[in-house]
Parts: structure tokens; C-alpha cells; sequence
């Protein structure tokens, strides 16, 4: 063969390749695994110009992918001061009350429902601790924040709002807005007036998170909305994306046929590392927010309704894009949401096998875990969101739902003993990006999910390599350590399949390698 420009050797390889499970070389050209072997191979494949790398004692596996981010998008949303460390609303207050100004704004992100320790959240809270300045908080699960009033007279938000999709200003008994902005269509209200990073400082961040995604063996990311395609294109240009992005951008409700003509032209759209590949719909909002979408009420009697406000619109909208090809990604935490996006797709027939997935699925009775197998549907899924979540169920996403519901927190092993594609995620801003918790929560489920059995090394493994690339359809070309697939590695210095859960959030990264490329070397 041609000799390759870069040879792995040395290390325990871990294929995930039936026909060819251990090895310990692995050559790269061109971008793709050019061969797989052992040590007495390496001399016959290297060239005068091949890079030889030895990783004697590390544990090489396919390039491991998050299933469920938004690394452009979330350069706006993680802007200001960090809240996700906020457990009470003294601590809140506290810390609006010595966070940095922003052009004369106090802008947060990251901040937990159970900080309001059972309060509604209101601005009353926290104004008197702002000495008169705007502020915008968005908590944690990218779907509600918090404005100050200072910050809804800017944007002219003085009652409520009627809303193609579902969303909410909250108002009180007199019709004042509490400073509640739920769902998508509401906090974009603030949009023009809150302070946003220039393009230049969104630039320098986009590289450093990549940099940082790939240090913790990241090779790939399912990109969950339409992110930045100028900023993105002028970065791949300039430089090599350490993570691989794939772009879903969103499906709203009162598309019209010009958009979903647009989606569909977008498809394809990239370039070195990136592409726009699949559209991404919401079925439902959050439990904490009170706008998942359940089959019975929550306890405060929300969560009857779904994001679309005519489901029927949601069906036609996929299957006009599936008719055109198009992968579809839906966003559904209830089990209702779960059961509407599973009834579309059993509507379009054996055609609709293994080309859409389901976002998040955290509560789901049993009758419908054996749905997903049937219907060839993934379920993308990101454990570490049950760090929002508490035991002994009382934190707000379980009284929410009640002990039942909660009961059927993040089924994971449920949902892999019922045959399905598990695809596992972080969903960052929304939880740490960190590829190594991501695995390991999978193996030891936290909080409400802690009742649950985890997944086992390896199948946690999988849903970040070979049930990752089956949820994008993209088996055959990556997931594993094969010849002809991309040459998307990552090595760490501790066995993630054996590796106990709580050091292997701690495992060195030794080398990521994305598309043959070396983007990342760490140390012992």
C-alpha cells in the first residue's frame, strides 16, 4: 500500500470491529484507517514521511462522538456569569450581586431550577440585589430565563404574548410579567437588546472549545441546531476543526412549505469537518419548565400540551422531509411527546428504519421502550442532565413528575435490553461537555436515574462510537476501527470498558486524532 502519513502503535486497540476486535497498529492515510494490525506490521507499512506515534500502555478506541451538543450556538447561550454552581437563592443573589457588568447588563447562564427552592420564578427575587441594572439569567435547560424588569422595558415586554409555538411570558394575577420567559419564541424577545459577543471574541471561544472538547478525547459532535455556517466555514478554512460537526438546524412550528423547501436545500451544505446533515424538531419543552409534553398533568397541572400547537403540522412537516430524504431529530422529554414522534414514524413505513431519532427521552413508560427497536428509531439520550435531579426526589424535575414518572428516569438499560440504538450526548451548555463524564455517568446513573441499572463499559462505549454513528447513518464509515473508515481515534490511558466509573472521568487523554489529523497530545 501506499505508506500512510501517520501510524498508531503500541497500544491496546479496542476495534469494536467483529471482524477484527483487538489489535495493536493502526495506520491512517488520506484521512481514513488505511490499515489495522499488529506491532510486526508497522515496519512493512512505514514510509520516509510517515509519522510513527508510539502509545505503549494506552487504550485506543474509535474517535469517541457527542450524540447531543451545540458547541456554535452555545457560544451566545454560556455568555456572562457562570450560575450552574448556584444551589439556593442566596447564593443567587450573592452572586447577581457581584457579577461583572456587560455594556451595564448582568448576564448569567447555567442557572438551576431547584435554586428558587420551590419558588416560582420571579424577578422580585433578585432586583433589589441589581441596583437598577437590566439582566437576563437563563437557566440551565436552554428553554426558560429569567429578566430583570430593567430588561424587559429595553425590549418593550410590558404583558403577555401570543406565540406561533408554544412559549409563555409569565404574568401575574394583575397581567405584569413576572420576568419568566419560557420556551424559545419568548426569550427571543430579548434577543435584540441583551449584549451578545462580537464576532471576532465568538471566533477566538469557538476554537478554544473545540481545542478543549478534543482534549477530553472528543473527535465529533451531532450539532443540534443550524449553529454559525459563515463562522464555522471561516474557521474550517483557517484551521482544522479538532471535533467534527454535524448541523441539524431547527423545524419550528408555522413552517411553511418555502421552509421546508430551504431545509432541504441546506442538506450538504460544509466542509472539511463539517456538515449540515438532518433538521431538528421539538415535540416539547422541559419538566422543569412545565412544558414537557406528559400523557397526565404535573403536579401543578402543566405538561398537557406539545410544543407544536397542531401535532398533525409536526407529522407533515417530517414527512415532507423525509419524503425528501432528510434525517429528523426530535426533541421529546415526555412520554407523550415520546409516543406522537413514535406514531409519526411507524406512519411512514419500513422507509423510515434507522433515519430518525428521538432527543432526550427521560421519562417513558414500558410499552413504548420496545418501539424504538421496531420502528428502527435512536434514542439520543444524555446522562449527565441527572445531575439536575436529586435521590431522593426532591428536586423539581421529580416533584414535577411524581414518584412514578421519576421512576422511569433516563431508561437506558431499558432501553438497550429492548434492542435499541442507545446514542449517548452531554448537550452542552446545558451539561458539561467532558466526553469522560458522559461515559461514566452512563455506566453509574445519578439522581433521579440513580434507581436505574447503567449501562456496562462497553455499551456505554458504544453509544459514543458505533451507536452514534447508527443514530447520524453513518455505519459503515465510522463507529469502529476498520479499514476504510474515517481515522477519527481517541487514546486514553485507562481502559474505558474496565476503568472503574469514577477514575475514568479522571483517564488521561493521550492523543485525539479527527480525520487523521493529530489535534490533541496529552501527557501521562
Amino acid at each position: 500500500m501506499t505508506a500512510p502519513e501517520l501510524i498508531l502503535t503500541g497500544a491496546t486497540v479496542r476495534t469494536l470491529d467483529p471482524a477484527r476486535p483487538c489489535a495493536t497498529a493502526v495506520a491512517v492515510r488520506d484521512g481514513v484507517i488505511a490499515a489495522v494490525g499488529d506491532e510486526s506490521d508497522v515496519r512493512a507499512w512505514r514510509g520516509p514521511g510517515t509519522e510513527v506515534v508510539p502509545l505503549a500502555g494506552a487504550h485506543l478506541v474509535p474517535g469517541l462522538v457527542d450524540a447531543h451538543s451545540h458547541p456554535v450556538w452555545g457560544l451566545d447561550l454560556a455568555t456572562g456569569v457562570d450560575l450552574s454552581g448556584v444551589t439556593d437563592l442566596a447564593g443567587l443573589r450573592a452572586a447577581l450581586a457581584g457579577a461583572e457588568r456587560i455594556d451595564g447588563w448582568v448576564v448569567g447562564f447555567g442557572l438551576d431550577h431547584n435554586a428558587f427552592e420551590g419558588r416560582a420564578v420571579d424577578r422580585t427575587l433578585v432586583e433589589d440585589v441589581l441596583g437598577g441594572a437590566p439582566a437576563f439569567l437563563r437557566l440551565y435547560d436552554g428553554h426558560s430565563a429569567l429578566a430583570s424588569g430593567a430588561a424587559l422595558a429595553a425590549a418593550g415586554v410590558t404583558g403577555a404574548r401570543d406565540f406561533v409555538q408554544r412559549s409563555q411570558v409569565v404574568c401575574d394575577a394583575e397581567g405584569r410579567p413576572t420576568g419568566h420567559l419560557v420556551e424559545h419564541a419568548a426569550m427571543e424577545l430579548l434577543t435584540e437588546v441583551v449584549p451578545t459577543p462580537s464576532y471576532a471574541a465568538r471566533r477566538e471561544r469557538l476554537v478554544e472549545l473545540l481545542a478543549a472538547m478534543a482534549a477530553t478525547g472528543l473527535t465529533g459532535a451531532h450539532v443540534m441546531d443550524a449553529g454559525d455556517p459563515d463562522l464555522v466555514a471561516a474557521v474550517a478554512r483557517e484551521t482544522v476543526l479538532p471535533v467534527r460537526l454535524r448541523f441539524a438546524p431547527w423545524c419550528m412550528p408555522g413552517v411553511a412549505e418555502a421552509g421546508l423547501a430551504e431545509l432541504v436545500r441546506l442538506q450538504g451544505r460544509g466542509g472539511r469537518h463539517w456538515v449540515v446533515d438532518g433538521v431538528k424538531f421539538f415535540m416539547d419543552g422541559t419538566v422543569e419548565g412545565g412544558t414537557a409534553w406528559l400523557e397526565h398533568a404535573d403536579c401543578h397541572g402543566q405538561g398537557t400540551a406539545a410544543f407544536w400547537p397542531d401535532p398533525d403540522a409536526y407529522g407533515d412537516a417530517v414527512r415532507r422531509l423525509h419524503a425528501a430524504g432528510v434525517r429528523t431529530a426530535t426533541h421529546a422529554i415526555g412520554d407523550a411527546a415520546v409516543r406522537h414522534v413514535l406514531d409519526v414514524v411507524a406512519g411512514l413505513g419500513e422507509g423510515g428504519r434507522g433515519r430518525h431519532r428521538v432527543e432526550h427521552v427521560e421519562t417513558a413508560p414500558d410499552a413504548l421502550l420496545p418501539r424504538f427497536a421496531e420502528l428502527g428509531v435512536a434514542a439520543s439520550m444524555q446522562p449527565p442532565h441527572t445531575a439536575y435531579t436529586r435521590a431522593d426526589g426532591t428536586d423539581e424535575w421529580s416533584r414535577r413528575l411524581g414518584a412514578e414518572r421519576a421512576g422511569h428516569a433516563w431508561r437506558l438499560r431499558d432501553l438497550r435490553d429492548a434492542g435499541a440504538t442507545v446514542a449517548l450526548g452531554s448537550d452542552w451548555p446545558i451539561a458539561p461537555y467532558d466526553v469522560r463524564g458522559v461515559l461514566a455517568t452512563a455506566r453509574a446513573p445519578r439522581g433521579a436515574a440513580s434507581r436505574q441499572e447503567g449501562l456496562t463499559g462497553l455499551e456505554a462505549l458504544e453509544g459514543c462510537t458505533t451507536h452514534a454513528a447508527r443514530a447520524a447513518g453513518e455505519s459503515g464509515r465510522a463507529g469502529q476501527i476498520a479499514v476504510g473508515q474515517r481515522a477519527d481515534l481517541t487514546a486514553l490511558g485507562l481502559d474505558p470498558v474496565a476503568a472503574p466509573p469514577d477514575e475514568l472521568t479522571e483517564a488521561p487523554v493521550l492523543l485525539t486524532v479527527t480525520g487523521g489529523h493529530v489535534v490533541h497530545r496529552g501527557e501521562r
